[in-house]
């Protein structure tokens, strides 16, 4: 680019962005503007500004066009809205889709759905370590999409429970690299400053997409046939492949969505795993997302259960109650706490999911009309819906200038398998032993001692809003309006 074209782009630039152009009026010497073309980017691309601090670390960066274009927030819509068809699907309705389709024995189905869980406990942090790696986080995530469409296929088509154990597998470890990797690429989207409240909109539409695709399943389930749940599963699918390949691949900050420091004329930094668990921070949020489901992920369970006991004649409709009347509730609650993260911090509404944990489990223990109980999902639509949003947003705070972003939201994943097992696991043999009273109760204590230890263990994880001239937080990319 020669002086002139620069001088040129430089005038056009902050004359047609107004944030630009009250940044260059107001920067002071600590800080350096610099406005060129973003080295990723082909011909044509937008032009891009800079801020350095006076460390030469890069602080924000913003395209001198609109920060991120309609058509990014549309795909970003649209994958989190269909990637949830297959995900709602799969699970719920595999167990009975073998029994009553496929005529499988108790034991085997058991096998099969016994599969996701190891999966989840042997790759999830890997999986994170790989969308860290890669920059090419929307072929990953489209790869993902269309290898969960073809595990749809394959219940229809798998004769043996081999075939079906590896059709499971597969689909759950798309899924295990699929969360990250929309993650990911969203905080490159959108950057720091803006990823609590895309986040929020990110949970909101997946809730919404599983709540459309447990009604649609259930209707060609009863109408049609029980193949076609996943015969439609499979095409929404490999309609969010498509879709996260409407997403500008010039408009990604790759550094930024992993959470690396990237210096002037240096390569971005990454931490090392050493330096990023010296950070008292995280062990301490891993056990807290290990007390949480381990309070959190039998109580469904338990409460299904009891009752297909208590009225066996209408137990699917009380459980699918059960699961819709969560998932209405997430959707608001989701989409309101990607703001609140914002304007209160993180703390305050982690703590208000995990004190839904243990009023919920006393309700269940203390009273048994089915009406009741079903409305009592209320509450785990609150917590599930606070937790889908702010702990990821956690993670990003404790990853910032590590690298490790994806790594951490692995680590994340791994603590949420192993709670949901111990809570499986003890539940279990609570109830056998004492009844569900005593299943119940118990894990209300374990809710309790999960406030308790988040309340006087975990810090505040929001950095201070100290912003630049051009009314963007330090450190984030300019991108908001995704």
């Amino acid at each position: 680019m020669t002086s002139s074209e620069f001088t040129t782009l430089e005038r056009e630039t902050t004359k047609k962005d107004p944030i630009i152009r009250r940044g260059t009026s107001a920067l002071n010497s600590n800080f350096n503007l610099e406005i060129g073309t973003c080295k990723a980017s082909k011909q044509n691309s937008p032009p891009m500004c800079r801020i350095y601090d006076s460390s030469g670390s890069l602080c924000a960066q913003r395209f001198a066009t609109v920060a991120t274009s309609r058509r990014n927030s549309i795909a970003l819509d649209l994958v989190n809205f269909f990637k949830a068809d297959a995900q709602a699907t799969f699970g719920p309705f595999l167990a009975t889709y073998l029994l009553i389709k496929r005529h499988w024995s108790i034991d085997h189905i058991g096998i099969v759905m016994s599969v996701p869980g190891v999966v989840t406990l042997l790759a999830q942090t890997p999986a994170g370590a790989l969308v860290d790696a890669t920059k090419r986080k929307r072929e990953l995530i489209a790869v993902c999409a269309i290898l969960m469409g073809v595990a749809c296929l394959g219940v229809v088509h798998a004769a043996s429970l081999i075939m079906m154990a590896l059709t499971v597998a597969v689909f759950g470890l798309a899924t295990i690299v699929l969360a990250p990797a929309i993650a990911a690429l969203t905080l490159g989207l959108v950057g720091h400053q803006g990823f609590a409240r895309r986040m929020g909109r990110n949970e909101t539409l997946s809730h919404a997409g599983a709540v459309a695709a447990a009604t649609c399943a259930g209707l060609i389930g009863q109408w049609f046939a029980a193949d076609g749940i996943f015969y439609s599963a499979s095409l929404v699918s490999f309609a969010a492949a498509v879709a996260v390949m409407m997403v500008r691949p010039q408009d990604v900050d790759h550094s930024l969505a992993r959470s690396a420091v990237v210096k002037r004329g240096e390569q971005e930094h990454i931490g090392s795993l050493l330096e990023v668990f010296a950070d008292r921070r995280i062990p301490i949020f891993a056990v807290s997302v290990i007390l949480f489901h381990f309070a959190n992920a039998a109580l469904l369970p338990l409460v299904s259960e009891m009752l297909s006991k208590r009225a066996p004649e209408n137990a699917s409709l009380y459980t699918a109650a059960c699961v819709l009347i969560a998932q209405m509730v997430m959707m608001p609650v989701a989409w309101w706490s990607g703001g609140a993260a914002n304007a209160t911090g993180r703390k305050p509404l982690f703590l208000l999911a995990l004190a839904m944990l243990p009023a919920r489990a006393c309700l269940f223990a203390s009273f048994h009309n089915p009406y009741l109980l079903t409305s009592f999902q209320i509450l785990d639509g609150i917590s599930a819906g606070i937790f889908g949003v702010v702990s990821v947003v956690i993670v990003s705070d404790l990853a910032r200038g590590t690298g490790r972003f994806n790594f951490l939201q692995g680590v994340t994943a791994t603590c949420v398998a192993i709670g949901a097992s111990l809570s499986n696991l003890l539940a279990g043999f609570l109830v056998e032993q004492g009844g569900f009273k005593l299943g119940f109760l118990t894990l209300g204590l374990i809710g309790v001692g999960a406030f308790l230890f988040f309340l006087f263990m975990m810090p505040e994880t929001k950095a201070h809003d100290v912003r630049t001239a051009f009314g963007f937080e330090l450190g984030s990319n300019f991108a908001q309006d995704a």
